[in-house]
């Protein structure tokens, strides 16, 4: 029994991958022998021992029995590489476990990662493993020497896979817990431009990321967050809220510098007149910087005492050098209003001086509108002539009618309003009145001579001197009864008429055709009424529509129901 027991212990001792202790019994060319207590010796090749190490027959070796029989040789295949190998492996499962921190230098660069040296043991860094950010280049990391989280330990590969990445981020992790601790509102922090986004900047508190929006960062205006911050750009920030839940903290840059705002009527008081820089645009104006963090508006409206300006775009450029005036300050609102043409003398202000009322002035027409025209008396100065104020003897409904752009006319100033900016001119008022001397020239029972110049339903319009027109009523064109005006007279016509009748007042002089065929005694009764003397029937004849009397009611009658437009074209 004892005998048998013996046995089974030997040969449980003889398994494939169990580590023998044997002795070096023989070495013949690149074979040495070893005894391992076995019934046939096993061989291990000298390549194994290392090229520069020395084996001897009798030296106690240590190896890991491969197979006890080889089938193409038929002895015991034995390993001290594997032997070596595995001895190696158990140290290092016994010294390491995943989680544990080793310290080790990084050996080379190769597919995927690092290899790492921690003591006589070779690691795997992964290159996602290596910085908390990912990493393009890996050769820059080869010799230097770091430490190492062991995240992994695998038996198959008899590896260590380490990690530089989860030590950094733990490392970050409690710096930030600590960090997020202990800040305060109203504090100011020194920190680094780590990104810039459209709407702020992300400021790195030395293991913390805050966020400094883009309205905080001035108290004037600030287009992109480029325009101020650089990446990796150091500064000192004011912490203004800390969310510790959400881990989120916000920053201010302006903050650490004195509000502008607070001293601006005393720095900018109104009237005040100031340098400054166009830094935007808009059509309705410009945005004008007088003070770093402090801008003004100048609306187009304050642009120029005369020009008008349509945008602000047409005059001026961002980055130009201004001069303006302070025009109104609300802090609440914070909002400046600027002046440009306050910094210049407004022609207005003496425009009576140039201008007097009554005075005779020239120009050129600028332009048309519905009721009237525009003169250029200088530049950016205009004065308008009324259609009313156009002609003594016509009713211009146009100023198209009498008018051209671009002509030069002269006017005579009929009204100065300085604070509204207008100067009323009028055309006919540089004319004599041909109606002032009206009574003398067409005396009532007079022949005249003229063209017919319009026709309408109730009469025709004759063209006398000095652009007076008569109204032959259609009852006194002919003895014979007229239907239609038309029929009888034609535009551009001469005709022979007589004065009927002269109202200066209303500027109307009546004419009668068939009055041309008047007896003398007629003509003298014509007179008399006109001088408003009594007039008695002359005879039966000439009573009625034929008389004196008749021809008068005939003309009134006429205008009455007639709007007096004899300047209109047909």
């Amino acid at each position: 029994m004892e005998a048998m027991l013996a046995q089974a212990l030997q040969e449980s001792k003889f398994k494939n991958g169990s580590i023998i202790e044997g002795t070096i019994s023989a070495v013949k060319g690149d074979d040495v022998f070893i005894d391992i207590g076995y019934k046939s010796e096993g061989a291990v090749s000298a390549s194994e021992f290392g090229a520069d190490a020395s084996v001897k027959v009798g030296e106690k070796v240590t190896v890991m029995l491969v197979q006890l029989e080889n089938e193409k040789t038929g002895m015991v295949e034995l390993s001290k590489r594997r032997a070596d190998e595995k001895i190696r492996w158990e140290k290092i499962l016994e010294r390491y476990v995943e989680g544990c921190v080793v310290t080790g230098t990084i050996k080379s660069a190769v597919r995927g990662g690092l290899l790492v040296a921690i003591d006589d043991v070779e690691a795997f860094l992964p290159g996602s493993q290596v910085e908390v950010a990912p990493v393009k280049e890996l050769e820059p990391y080869v010799g230097q020497t770091y430490d190492f989280k062991v995240i992994k330990i695998s038996n198959e590969r008899r590896n260590l896979i380490v990690s530089r990445r989860e030590l950094i981020e733990g490392t970050l992790a409690e710096k930030k817990a600590e960090l997020l601790g202990s800040l305060q509102k109203g504090e100011v922090r020194k920190g680094r431009v780590k990104n810039i986004t459209d709407f702020g900047a992300f400021i790195d508190l030395d293991g913390l990321d805050g966020l400094l929006h883009i309205t905080d960062m001035s108290w004037g205006r600030v287009k992109h967050p480029a325009e101020m911050l650089k990446v990796g750009e150091e500064l000192d920030v004011m912490v203004l809220d800390v969310d510790r839940d959400r881990e989120r903290v916000s920053l201010g840059l302006k903050q650490t510098t004195e509000n502008p705002w607070n001293t601006i009527q005393e720095q900018f008081p109104v009237g005040a007149r100031v340098a400054g820089k166009v830094v935007n645009l808009a059509a309705y104006g410009a945005f004008i910087e007088i003070a770093p963090g402090v801008e003004g508006l100048v609306h187009i409206s304050e642009f120029s005492w005369t020009k008008r300006v349509a945008r602000a775009s047409d005059v001026l450029n961002v980055g130009d050098e201004v001069q303006v005036v302070v025009l109104s300050v609300d802090i609440d609102n914070q909002k400046i209003a600027l002046g440009i043409r306050q910094t210049q003398d407004n022609p207005w202000d003496t425009v009576q001086e140039r201008f007097p009322v009554g005075s005779k002035v020239s120009g050129k027409i600028r332009n048309f509108t519905a009721y009237g025209a525009f003169v250029e008396l200088e530049e950016g100065i205009d004065g308008m002539i009324h259609v009313s104020d156009m002609s003594w003897t016509r009713k211009i409904n146009h100023p198209s009618e009498c008018l051209q752009k671009g002509q030069e006319v002269e006017a005579v100033v009929l009204d100065v309003n300085p604070k509204e900016q207008r100067i009323s001119l009028g055309l006919k008022q540089a004319q004599t009145d041909p109606w002032s001397d009206i009574a003398a020239k067409y005396a009532v029972g007079s022949t005249v001579k003229g063209k017919v110049s319009k026709i309408a339903s109730f009469g025709a319009f004759i063209e006398l001197e000095d652009g007076v027109d008569g109204l032959v009523h259609i009852s006194q064109i002919s003895d014979q009864r007229v239907e239609k005006v038309k029929d009888a007279l034609e535009v551009g016509q001469e005709v022979e008429a007589r004065v009927v009748k002269v109202d200066r007042g209303e500027r109307r002089i009546g004419l009668s055709i068939r009055a041309m065929t008047m007896s003398d005694e007629e003509l003298k009764a014509l007179e008399a009424e006109a001088a408003g003397e009594p007039v008695e029937p002359v005879s039966s004849k000439t009573a009625g529509s034929d008389s004196l009397g008749g021809l008068s009611a005939a003309f009134d009658n006429a205008f009455a129901n007639v709007e007096w437009q004899p300047g209109e074209s047909k």
